[in-house]
């Protein structure tokens, strides 16, 4: 009883340490959320940053219908946060492989299973001449029971089991029938373990992480990766030396 009492009051100040930890960040977005409830401070953000995005990377699209400031987005925001912090996934470092499950054959897999040879492992659809593109399809960042975005193509409920996702990752193939993907279990491990709510990118190479970007959608850089792969490809040329 002792031991099980010790065990509860250390995971009691882990989460209470994590809280304090997260919690000047948090803050900082809850107060972002509110002021962008105002419809003048919000076209003004969104079109400074429209103007000062590459054209390389999706715009954030927010319409005036959607309220930023509530509980379901707080939840969500402190829950990326939360997956952030702990997530195990750290440029330099060994790439977690987490279960996935194959969309059409439905089968659970290994993610580092997808890896074809040395080719890089990227989450994003360029240069598909040095690496090889696939989509973790994740739990829903604005499902339509939680978070609800008008702006989505589809309005898509919380999964609750695994058909429900595979279901979702299906229409999304509908759109880009030529996209490899596959979902996360019902576990989220590949979610967690690449801090990857509410979307990310990656590059493995080797079982290594070696590109991690920012946390979108603010944090999406399509650019960047386009940069890094791009420094990438030159390295693989063969040098040429003049005698």
């Amino acid at each position: 009883m002792q031991d099980s009492g010790g065990v509860a009051v250390a995971r009691a100040l882990k989460h209470a340490a994590l809280c304090l930890l997260l919690l000047p960040r948090f803050l900082l977005a809850a107060v972002m959320l509110w002021l962008l409830d105002f419809l003048c401070i919000r076209r003004k953000l969104l079109l400074k940053m429209g103007q000062a995005q590459d054209a390389d990377d999706p715009p954030v699209c927010v319409s005036d219908a959607n309220r930023m400031f509530t509980v379901e987005s707080l939840c969500a925001v402190w829950y990326g946060h939360k997956l952030d912090f702990l997530k195990s996934a750290h440029l330099g470092h060994t790439a977690p492989n987490t279960e996935v499950v194959l969309v059409h054959e439905r089968r659970r897999v290994r993610l580092l299973d997808c890896v074809k040879g040395k080719r890089p492992l990227k989450l994003v659809r360029q240069f598909a001449d040095i690496a090889d593109f696939l989509v973790v399809y994740i739990e829903e960042a604005h499902p339509s029971d939680g978070w609800m975005s008008t702006d989505a193509p589809y309005q898509i409920p919380k999964h609750q089991c695994l058909e429900d996702r595979l279901r979702a990752a299906r229409l999304m193939l509908s759109e880009l029938p030529a996209s490899s993907v596959v979902v996360d279990s019902m576990d989220n491990s590949s979610n967690a373990a690449y801090g990857a709510y509410f979307e990310r990118l990656y590059v493995v190479r080797d079982a290594q992480v070696v590109y991690q970007g920012g946390r979108g959608p603010e944090g999406y850089r399509i650019s960047e990766l386009r940069h890094w792969l791009e420094e990438y490809r030159g390295s693989l040329r063969p040098a040429v030396l003049h005698v």
